[in-house]
């Protein structure tokens, strides 16, 4: 069935994206937060006039397509939009024959363990280690991952000594059975990674996100290769031959596409099919509460070599005011440390009318 109309519902922040077919069929998806608008734009600009008429039923042609026409511009813009009409007709698939996206991809819906996830530096060591202890005795997380370093930050803190006083604190608050990741962000050279990773896994930290500038994969892979951490990355990149290059040069031990930046859930199955080649687990990058988290939810649920938790971030309007209101119902309950992937058909979610009434709309139908 041929691919008859795109539509984007967009403010600075979000985009849901609808595509619907020549037979009225229809799915919702989400290109990537933070400047939504421009990425509704390339949308309608770049994607659309490639996708309309073809086949919904093969995505990664479409999405093949796209990228062929657009080789001038290979970056992250363009599969931000991709993502959007992937994720949109993935639901449409679903809706059509009455089942949840993790059955089309060879899952089943269920139970997925999430670890609550931080997004906060400007919160002093003992108020985030007494949050996060909180947070297990609300709603039963096992999981916690913080934030350590400053982003982007040339080895500065950020503030002078919070790194060595934030993950001791925490530990200690949480005490010896609870598994705790920490982020790093790009902060820091190689020689000092490796030293912080040194008091990481004296701390009995298990995951160490981004300890260098992402770009920089021989300096990732030096600290790898140095710590028996875990060492994990991949969030940002978007180009297939990154992929390539990371999967073949083990520059990390635990792989993190983020399903949105990539291009789609198409797009993040092929780099799962690389990695469990390799050997690598994936734990998705997914720091909100948009779509992207539900998405990934359905992956997790599907891949052979998913990672040992779900991203759940824990911040809440005074952080993240744009992710209010976006749904009808609430695709995030956690119960004992878990969210849930149900049985409805698609995402299994619907977009608030309310919300959609006062975005920017703009439409494609080929005509």
């Amino acid at each position: 069935m041929k691919l008859a109309r795109i539509e984007s519902f967009s403010n600075e922040f979000v985009c849901f994206v609808r595509a619907t077919a020549e037979d009225g069929a229809q799915g919702w998806g989400q290109v990537a937060p933070y400047c939504a608008d421009i990425t509704a734009q390339v949308l309608h600009r770049q994607v659309a006039p490639h996708a309309l008429g073809m086949d919904c039923g093969d995505i990664d042609a479409m999405l093949d397509i796209v990228r062929d026409r657009e080789h001038k511009f290979p970056g992250a813009y363009l599969r931000r939009a991709m993502g959007g009409l992937d994720t949109a007709l993935w639901d449409m698939a679903g809706r059509r024959v009455g089942k949840p996206v993790c059955e089309l991809i060879g899952g089943t819906p269920g139970p997925v363990r999430a670890y609550a996830s931080s997004m906060k530096r400007d919160i002093t060591p003992h108020d985030e280690a007494q949050r996060l202890a909180r947070l297990r005795q609300d709603r039963g997380f096992d999981a916690f991952k913080f934030r350590i370093g400053a982003e982007v930050g040339r080895d500065r803190d950020e503030w002078p000594g919070r790194t060595e006083e934030i993950v001791p604190a925490v530990r200690r608050a949480m005490g010896d059975d609870v598994s705790l990741l920490v982020d790093a962000n790009s902060c820091y050279s190689p020689a000092r990674a490796i030293e912080v990773g040194r008091m990481l896994e004296q701390n009995g930290i298990t995951h160490y996100e981004e300890p260098c500038p992402y770009w920089e994969f021989d300096q990732t892979r030096a600290v790898t290769e140095a710590l028996d951490i875990d060492v994990t990355g991949g969030e940002q990149d978007c180009m297939m031959e990154r992929w390539q290059t990371m999967i073949a040069g083990r520059v990390v031990d635990v792989l993190q596409p983020d399903i949105c930046y990539i291009g789609g859930l198409s797009r993040t199955l092929r780099v799962a099919r690389m990695a469990a080649d390799a050997g690598l687990p994936v734990t998705p990058h997914c720091a909100n509460l948009s779509m992207v988290t539900l998405f990934t939810m359905h992956l997790l649920r599907a891949i052979p070599n998913a990672g040992k938790y779900l991203e759940f971030s824990i911040e809440g309007a005074d952080y993240y005011p744009w992710q209010q209101g976006l749904f009808v119902n609430d695709p995030y309950r956690i119960a004992d440390g878990h969210a849930t992937v149900t049985d409805a058909p698609g995402w299994g979610v619907e977009i608030d009318p309310e919300w959609l009434a006062r975005s920017c709309y703009r439409m494609s139908d080929g005509a």
